[in-house]
């Protein structure tokens, strides 16, 4: 059991809550029993896995190899040392360290008609997981991140995505590059944008469609305005004239489903 703060690998867990860190080595933190059960599940390889028995007693289910903990390693650690590494509270005593994936958006073969979630510089973690949710709920073929701006696997967008990020094709390129791609694929552009736009229930969402989302604060850029088929608005009823992100992405993307299901 290793019972000090001062382990090397309990050190360089702590590195990893840094982005630079995980981009340096590679390495990604899961950190929940279902979080990391929906990773192994897609794939996804466990490099290191901590567990805390003080918090809750995996004891019996560590000598069953055959279940559904898959790790590398596995380290137990007293409950001060988790309490360190951990980043969340009322955890379940459990923290992987796991290899993440990426891959390239031109490699990407999608099927026909494909629905896609399309995120223009995503910032805030929390949104990126809510609206991974909701991509999965939906079946949304993939969910592409233009001009990134926050980490991928970001613990908090894991933690927000209940472990969903994970089951959802995730890309990252620049604007431009998803643009072509969308294009060249014969995906049609549906932009929420608040400017010339039609309502979003008047939109055809049952061919090959992109819905673009930009971010709360400025919206979807001049690029994606102008590239789109199509721009849409959810009317407003109240005094608010927005809604958070990860909100208007659900409502546009089922509305896309009821429509496909007709």
């Amino acid at each position: 059991m290793i019972t000090s703060k001062a382990n090397p690998k309990i050190k360089n867990v702590v590195k990893l809550q840094k982005a630079s860190e995980r981009r340096d080595q590679n390495r990604i933190i899961i950190e929940g029993r279902r979080e990391i059960e929906r990773a192994i599940l897609c794939g996804f390889i466990i490099d290191t896995l901590f567990i805390c028995n003080e918090i809750k007693d995996y004891s019996s289910e560590l000598m069953d190899r055959s279940s559904w903990i898959k790790a590398n390693i596995i380290e137990e650690v007293s409950l001060e040392v988790f309490e360190k590494i951990a980043y969340r509270e009322g955890s379940d005593g459990l923290l992987a360290v796991a290899i993440p994936k990426y891959a390239d958006i031109k490699d990407f073969k999608p099927k026909k008609d494909p629905l896609i979630i399309v995120l223009e510089t995503v910032e805030k973690p929390g949104n990126l997981g809510a609206i991974m949710r909701t991509a999965d709920a939906a079946g949304v073929d993939a969910v592409i991140i233009a001009d990134q701006r926050t980490d991928l696997y970001n613990p908090n967008a894991i933690r927000a995505s209940i472990g969903t990020i994970f089951s959802v094709p995730l890309f990252s390129c620049s604007s431009e590059e998803c643009i072509e791609w969308l294009k060249e694929n014969d995906i049609k552009i549906f932009c929420t944008y608040l400017k010339a736009s039609i309502d979003y229930l008047e939109a055809d969402f049952t061919k090959g469609s992109a819905i673009v989302m930009g971010t709360e604060a400025t919206g979807i850029s001049d690029i994606w305005v102008k590239a789109a088929d199509q721009n849409l608005i959810i009317p407003m009823n109240g005094i608010a004239d927005s809604l958070n992100v990860s909100v208007t992405t659900a409502i546009v993307v089922f509305e896309a489903i009821r429509q496909r299901r007709i």
